[in-house]
């Protein structure tokens, strides 16, 4: 947050990230193909075929359903034909039966009699198929015995009547078998049709609720393949939502396998371990051409820094070449030390710019603010004078050390330096200030007096590539801002139209001994 009186300071976008933020993730070679075989050496089961499976499973309890109503239409159509015909053979038996009694009062129609007979037992022949598939073998026998002894007794019946038209001592006797066995034919018709009828009606009353059975059914299966569904492609998606911001914060560790089956979201896993170990090669190189960038910018004011003391070296040399014999000791020591502290001034310029351009892993060690600006000072200091820039310096003595790498905290200060000076073409003042900021970590501030920076690109400036210079390479306060993050630190901004711009750096303090 702004201090009290200051304009609101500019914070990226994911400055605020909690947890993981600014951890440096370096990932081996060995363990990324660990990871790579780990996802494709698994057996593939993928979401299409999951798909393909849930439908297919589906398809099938609706051909089960469809198969259970043709069995039950196709039952029901059966026990309605059995009971059609067995209500016309219960018909042909009573019109026998009717015939029957009629010969017993009035001795007449006993011919109809035997052929309604006849008719019942066609009826029975022709469908005899049905009514066995119906009611069993047993009870088929059991009906045409019944109607055979019945035409038996009626036959029976005729030849007596035949031979003896008056009244016959068997009439009585046959009479009673007939009438047992009209009985029980027409009950047992009746018995059948009756049980049949009852097993009609309950397969009416199942198929009512068939319909919201198989609804229930329906919805049940629905619902499991919609969570089946659901779980095999929303989980992998949440996953890899996850991995995606773990990578926006940097950690590029590798995606592992965390199922048994492989599937299209382990090719994009693969693709994507590949993806961030590509970043990770690729943000090395950035970092490395913004300091070669750099040393393009540095150039003058590296010769500059090294023709001096060259020179004084060269002048004093010949100097002492010319008047070494008449020279006192005390004066040849002199201009000897002289020589020397030149040589010492030229040496250490040169091993500044190698220690800037040395590229390798970071190294977190204790440094002190004031040893890490002051020489990286003086890699700008040519520079500041050629563009009369006044260096407003303050470093308060007993100013806590920090925890980082030097070679790349000096470039993210080497950045911010150059950029404040090339803010200010027509000169103008630099500030750099350092404050304890809170108990974890120090604050160091970079202020010009320039031409500021639009609000419109405010939010932009730490984009990679992002430049509204003319030979601007865009990677320069991109790569310092992610420098300060793998240290563990936020790099902020604010800044005023032809007012100036203030970057404030926040980095971790060095561990004391013992925590």
């Amino acid at each position: 947050m702004a201090e009290r009186g200051e304009k609101p300071i500019f914070v990226p976008r994911d400055s605020q990230s909690s947890g993981r933020e600014g951890t440096e993730f370096v990932v081996d070679e060995a363990d990324l193909a660990e990871a790579q075989k780990s996802l494709a050496d698994r057996p593939t089961m993928s979401v299409r075929s999951k798909i393909i499976l849930g439908f297919g499973l589906f398809f099938l309890l609706c051909v089960l359903i469809s198969v259970t109503f043709l069995i039950t239409g196709s039952w029901m159509d059966q026990k309605l034909i059995f009971m059609e015909t067995i209500n016309r053979y219960t018909f042909e038996v009573q019109q026998a039966r009717r015939f029957e009694k009629n010969f017993f009062l009035y001795r007449t129609n006993l011919p109809d009699a035997l052929e309604n007979v006849q008719i019942a037992r066609e009826i029975l022949k022709k469908e005899e198929k049905n009514i066995r598939a119906v009611i069993g073998q047993k009870k088929m026998e059991l009906m045409g015995s019944h109607l055979n002894h019945y035409e038996k007794l009626l036959n029976d019946l005729r030849a007596l009547h035949e031979r003896n038209p008056s009244k016959n001592e068997r009439f009585s006797e046959i009479e009673g078998e007939l009438r047992k066995h009209g009985a029980e034919m027409i009950f047992n018709a009746s018995s059948v049709v009756d049980q049949e009828r009852k097993e009609v009606e309950e397969i009416f009353w199942l198929s009512r609720r068939m319909p919201l059975i198989f609804l229930a059914v329906l919805l049940g299966v629905m619902t499991y393949l919609a969570h089946f569904l659901t779980q095999q492609i929303m989980g992998p998606l949440n996953r890899l939502v996850h991995y995606t911001r773990r990578i926006a914060q940097g950690d590029f560790s590798p995606i592992r396998a965390t199922r048994k089956y492989k599937d299209e979201f382990s090719s994009l896993a693969i693709a994507m371990n590949w993806m961030t170990d590509q970043l990770q090669k690729n943000q090395e190189q950035y970092i490395q051409s913004r300091k070669m960038a750099a040393i393009g910018t540095l150039t003058s004011g590296i010769a500059h820094e090294l023709n001096n003391p060259l020179n004084n070296i060269c002048l004093t040399t010949e100097s002492l070449l010319d008047e070494l014999e008449e020279l006192p000791e005390a004066e040849k020591r002199k201009l000897l030390q002289d020589i020397y502290t030149q040589a010492e001034r030229a040496s250490g310029t040169v091993r500044d710019l190698l220690d800037f351009t040395r590229m390798g892993q970071p190294s977190f060690v204790p440094l002190s603010v004031d040893e890490l600006l002051s020489s990286t000072l003086k890699l700008v200091r040519n520079e500041m004078d050629i563009n009369n820039i006044e260096l407003e310096y303050s470093i308060p003595e007993g100013f806590p050390d920090i925890e980082g790498d030097f070679s790349q905290l000096q470039q993210v200060f080497l950045n911010l330096i150059i950029n404040g000076i090339q803010a200010m073409p027509q000169g103008g003042t630099l500030r750099i200030t350092g404050e304890g900021g809170d108990d974890t970590s120090v604050r160091i501030q970079v202020a010009d007096t320039g031409v500021g920076i639009p609000q419109a690109i405010l939010p932009h400036i730490f984009d990679p590539f992002f430049t509204t210079k003319e030979k601007g390479t865009g990677l320069g306060l991109s790569v310092s801002y992610s420098i300060i993050k793998k240290h563990q630190g936020r790099l902020l901004v604010k800044s005023e139209i032809n007012q100036g711009s203030t970057f404030t750096v926040f980095i971790p303090r060095a561990k004391r001994r013992g925590q």
